[in-house]
């Protein structure tokens, strides 16, 4: 990857601690119990801390609207099938972060007695970024995969019609004396969620990232958000949102695709589908072994001549990284819209928030 990393991001810097807390009592006071909604607050400031905002607390006013009604605040994951190494997790029509981390909990000790054990989950909703599952396995010397199915925003290659989600893939893997390889990310350009985030900040978009309902290319957030995501590596991407899309639905009975709702009424509540499974390294090759030889892997990266204008380049996660430890240290930036919106639902169902002046 040669991205660069840039602590100059705008907005208005939010300790992350304080950020928790005010997500917390949020959920709380949406009839969560202190430990789901802590749970749930915590995969938002992680991925706002990751610098990863279009699966942060931007998205809590949509939650709001889910818990007050089409899912169950309370809802509560149980396995459903259980075949050895294989498993199937039935989410209660709880929020989605709920029930894949109940799975990903139950895959990791799995793992640890098969060497490979995976879960699909069904009645499951919006789950959040893949990665926040996936970093689970590393803890245990193990490879962690996560996967979700999402609503239809992308057309098949060289259609017109939204039949497919983006369907993301995170993939965790542990190293020694360097941080995890941590990939995550869509089979598209971009998510709806990072699109919001341009059209706040009134940015256009990147070439590539969107068509219009017509089927063209776009930069216009709006027309994005009406019309089609891009797919990356062109049928490469659509090919592999589908198979996502398989593998999150159709092991555990999860809806598929246009199943699952559309974008103009949105998803069916506690019909999301989910995939996790974790690899225990040392069935396979001493865990020491294998990790020296992933350093030696991202030290290669790290050494590779970049292209003029790139100043350094880094291997898959390690942005997240450095921008969760600048961020920690610093404060979350946030803009003024995302923050707004949080202080109006906060103060609207009664969470005191005058002692936060990043909120004022």
């Amino acid at each position: 990857m040669n991205q660069s990393f840039d602590t100059k991001e705008d907005g208005r810097r939010v300790p992350a601690n304080e950020l928790l807390a005010v997500v917390t009592d949020i959920f709380v006071r949406c009839y969560m119990s202190q430990a789901d909604a802590g749970l749930l607050a915590d995969t938002l400031v992680d991925a706002d801390l990751s610098g990863i905002h279009s699966h942060g607390v931007l998205r809590v006013p949509e939650y709001i609207k889910k818990l007050s009604g089409p899912v169950n605040p309370s809802g509560r994951p149980a396995l459903v099938r259980d075949v050895g190494a294989c498993l199937v997790v039935d989410g209660g029509n709880s929020m989605g972060q709920i029930g894949m981390d109940f799975a990903t909990k139950r895959v990791i000790e799995r793992a640890a007695v098969h060497g490979i054990a995976a879960a699909g989950v069904r009645g499951s909703n919006h789950s959040g970024a893949m990665a926040y599952y996936a970093r689970q396995a590393v803890a245990h010397g193990m490879i962690g995969i996560a996967t979700t199915n999402a609503l239809p925003t992308m057309a098949p290659w060289g259609g017109v019609e939204k039949l497919l989600g983006i369907n993301p893939l995170g993939i965790a893997i542990p190293a020694g004396d360097e941080r995890p390889i941590v990939y995550d990310a869509a089979f598209s350009g971009s998510s709806h969620g990072k699109i919001r985030i341009y059209q706040q900040k009134g940015w256009p978009l990147p070439d590539g990232w969107a068509l219009d309902r017509a089927g063209q290319p776009t930069t216009d957030p709006a027309a994005a958000i009406d019309g089609l995501l891009m797919p990356i590596g062109g049928f490469k991407g659509t090919g592999l949102a589908m198979i996502m899309g398989v593998l999150s639905s159709m092991l555990s009975g999860a809806a598929y695709g246009t199943e699952l709702g559309d974008m103009e009424s949105g998803p069916r509540p506690g019909q999301d589908g989910h995939f996790v499974a974790a690899i225990r390294v040392d069935a396979f090759e001493d865990l020491d072994v294998f990790t020296s030889r992933v350093d030696s892997a991202i030290r290669q990266i790290h050494d590779c001549r970049p292209a003029a204008g790139v100043e350094r380049i880094y291997a898959p996660g390690e942005l997240e990284f450095l921008r969760q430890e600048e961020y920690r240290a610093r404060g979350i930036p946030l803009n003024d819209v995302t923050l707004t919106d949080l202080g109006r639902v906060a103060s609207g169902i009664g969470v005191e928030v005058a002692g936060y002046t990043w909120l004022s």
